[in-house]
C-alpha cells in the first residue's frame, strides 16, 4: 500500500452531480492558498517530542498571529518507519512564504518562549532535519477544507507521473474532468489537493482525504470505486498513464493540530 504503480485511465465526466459543480464553481472564485508541508524527523528517546511541545505551547500560536493558519500537525499510522512528525502550514500568498522565517523572529513571544528549542544548542538540536515541500492549491478547491467531524484520521496520497504533460493532465482530470466533484459526492471528504512547485520527486501532486477511521475509509474507497461517473471517467484514454507511483500514508492528527 505504501508505494506501488498506479495504472489510470480516464473520461473527463461533464458533471459528477449537480451540486459537486455548484460546489467546484464556488470554490473557483476563491483565492488560491499555498500549502508548506514539513516532515520533520525527530530525535529519538527523551528529544523526541520537542517539536511538537514547541509547536503546541509557541509554534502554532505564533504562526497564526501572521496568518498561517490553519496548522496542522499529524502522526503516522502507516507510512515511514522513521520517526516523523508531518506538519502543514497554510499560507494564503506566496508572499506569506517568503516572509514566514522573518516574521516569525520578529515576534517577541515566539523569540522569548520558544527560546529552547528556537536557540537550540548544536549539542542538542530539536530535531534531526526537515524536508519541506510548497504546494498551489488546485483551481477547482483552491482553499483547505477542514473535517466536519471531530474523530477522524487522514489519507495522504502523492500521485508522481514520469513527465511534465502527464502530470499537467492528471490535475486536469482532477479539476476540469471533474474527479474532485466524484470524491465529494462519494463521501471521500477531501481536505486538500495540492500541484508540488518546490519539493522532491517531482512532477506531482499531493492531497489529502479525512475519514472517522479505517472502516469508514475502506467504505468510502468503495463507494468511489464502484461510481458510475468514476467509471466513466476512468476509461478516457486522454488521463492513460498519467500517474507513475503513489505514496499513501494514514495519519493521525495530534492532539494540539488545528486540522
Amino acid at each position: 500500500m505504501n508505494r506501488r504503480n498506479f495504472l489510470a485511465t480516464g473520461l473527463a465526466a461533464a458533471v459528477a452531480t449537480q451540486a459537486g459543480a455548484q460546489s467546484d464553481a464556488e470554490h473557483a472564485s476563491s483565492p488560491r492558498q499555498f500549502f508548506e508541508l514539513r516532515q520533520y524527523h525527530l530525535r529519538s528517546g527523551a528529544n523526541r517530542g520537542r517539536v511538537g511541545d514547541f509547536l503546541r505551547d509557541v509554534g502554532i500560536a505564533a504562526m497564526n498571529r501572521i496568518g498561517i493558519k490553519p496548522v496542522g500537525a499529524f502522526e503516522a499510522v502507516y507510512g515511514p518507519s522513521k520517526p516523523t512528525l508531518y506538519v502543514l502550514l497554510v499560507h494564503p500568498s506566496l508572499q506569506s512564504v517568503l516572509e514566514s522565517s522573518s516574521r516569525l523572529m520578529e515576534d517577541d513571544e515566539f523569540r522569548t518562549k520558544g527560546s529552547g528549542f528556537v536557540e537550540a544548542p548544536i549539542s542538542e538540536p530539536g530535531y534531526v532535519r526537515y524536508e519541506s515541500s510548497l504546494m498551489a492549491a488546485f483551481t477547482h478547491m483552491p482553499q483547505l477544507e477542514a473535517p466536519r467531524f471531530q474523530k477522524r484520521i487522514f489519507e495522504m496520497r502523492i500521485y508522481e507521473s514520469h513527465s511534465i504533460k502527464a502530470a499537467r493532465k492528471k490535475i486536469e482530470m482532477f479539476n476540469e474532468g471533474g474527479e474532485i466533484a466524484i470524491f465529494r459526492k462519494t463521501g471521500l471528504n477531501p481536505v486538500f489537493f495540492g500541484e508540488t512547485i518546490i519539493g522532491p520527486q517531482q512532477p506531482n501532486l499531493t492531497y489529502m482525504l479525512a475519514f472517522e477511521d479505517m472502516a469508514d475509509r475502506d467504505k468510502r474507497w468503495q463507494v468511489f470505486r464502484d461510481d458510475p461517473d468514476w467509471r466513466k471517467l476512468s476509461q478516457d484514454p486522454a488521463y492513460k498513464d498519467t500517474v507513475s507511483n503513489i505514496t499513501d500514508i494514514i495519519l493521525r492528527p495530534t492532539g494540539y493540530s488545528q486540522i
